[in-house]
Parts: C-alpha cells; sequence; structure tokens
C-alpha cells in the first residue's frame, strides 16, 4: 500500500478577485460579519470534485486522465452573491456564488467526473454547486439576513486552469498545496 493523501480537483480565482472579493466582505463589517470558522481568502477555489483519502496509484490515475481531457477552453466566470448550505435557516457552510461562467463550470466538472470515474472513485452523489466556501459554521446558524442583505461582487476572473489539490488537515484549518495544473486551451 502507497502513501494515501486527500485530493480535490478545483480551479482558483484570481488574487485580484479574491483581495476584491475580501474587501467586499470586510465592508460587511469585518471579522465579525461572516460567522463560523472563516475560511482564508489564500483557500478559496471553486472544487470541481472532491476525491478524498488516495493511493499514489489513484493520484497516477487522475493525473493522466486529466492531463488527457479535452477541458475546454479558458473562460470568465464571475463571483455574485453569498448562499449557504443546507440551506441559509440553518447554514453549516456559507458560500460565494458563480453566476456567469456556472454552466462552464458545470461543464468542467462533469469532464472531472468521468476521469475520477475512470480512474477508479465512485460517483459523486451531490449535484455540482459552483461556489467558494467563505466559512464552515458549527452548529448551524440562520444566515438569512446576510445571505439577503449582503451585496457581494461582481468580481470576474479568469479560469485557465484546473488544480489537482492535497488537502491537509490539522491544527488551524486544512492547508492545500497544488499538486499539479492542467490548462484549459
Amino acid at each position: 500500500m502507497g502513501t494515501v493523501i486527500r485530493l480535490f480537483v478545483a480551479v482558483t480565482p484570481s488574487a485580484h478577485a479574491r483581495e476584491l472579493l475580501a474587501a467586499q466582505l470586510d465592508a460587511l463589517g469585518g471579522g465579525d460579519a461572516l460567522p463560523g470558522r472563516v475560511v482564508p481568502p489564500e483557500n478559496w477555489h471553486v472544487t470541481l470534485r472532491f476525491l478524498g483519502p488516495s493511493e499514489d496509484v489513484a493520484r497516477e490515475r487522475i493525473s493522466a486522465g486529466l492531463d488527457q481531457a479535452d477541458l475546454g477552453a479558458a473562460f470568465w466566470a464571475t463571483i455574485r452573491g453569498l448562499g449557504a448550505f443546507p440551506r441559509a435557516r440553518r447554514a453549516t457552510v456559507l458560500w460565494a456564488g458563480i453566476t456567469h461562467g456556472a454552466d462552464r463550470l458545470g461543464a468542467l466538472a462533469e469532464v472531472v467526473e468521468e476521469v475520477a470515474q475512470a480512474a477508479g472513485y465512485e460517483p459523486e452523489d451531490r449535484p455540482f454547486v459552483p461556489h467558494l466556501t467563505l466559512s464552515r459554521i458549527r452548529p448551524a446558524q440562520d444566515v438569512s439576513s446576510l445571505v439577503e442583505g449582503a451585496e457581494v461582487g461582481p468580481i470576474r476572473f479568469q479560469v485557465g486552469e484546473v488544480l489537482l489539490y492535497e488537502s491537509r488537515l490539522g491544527h488551524g484549518g486544512a492547508r492545500y498545496e497544488v499538486l499539479e495544473r492542467f490548462s484549459l486551451r
């Protein structure tokens, strides 16, 4: 048995887009505006597929599959609005949504899902919802006033690559390391 690491595939907004979003969130009331454990801006990403604990062979298969897949052309996406999972009145995750470009992200997620299944991963059982996780909330809270009242976006960023990440859990939250990059044409 090889080394087991937690993997996910994602796209990441530009540093400029993350700075603009952070400034808009700060304008809502600073650090107190977001409930729960806030995700630092450098960790904001749109997960296309969480792969979970993976051995070396699975990592090699997913890398080879993404390298050979037709990921399509680069495109623009727009961050706009807030939302919550499972719902605003009982939120465990607060997120920023993706409006323009959501369909292209969905198509990209479908390609990544096909690659993941071909690499031996079980099918994803949740529908794809393009978003940036801003905070994790335990226990659940009602964030409906924040979701309905906050003006977030529009913030545009270009999607030009897909990233394979390793997620390391530990004190102070998860740390993400880019393992590989796959360019869109």
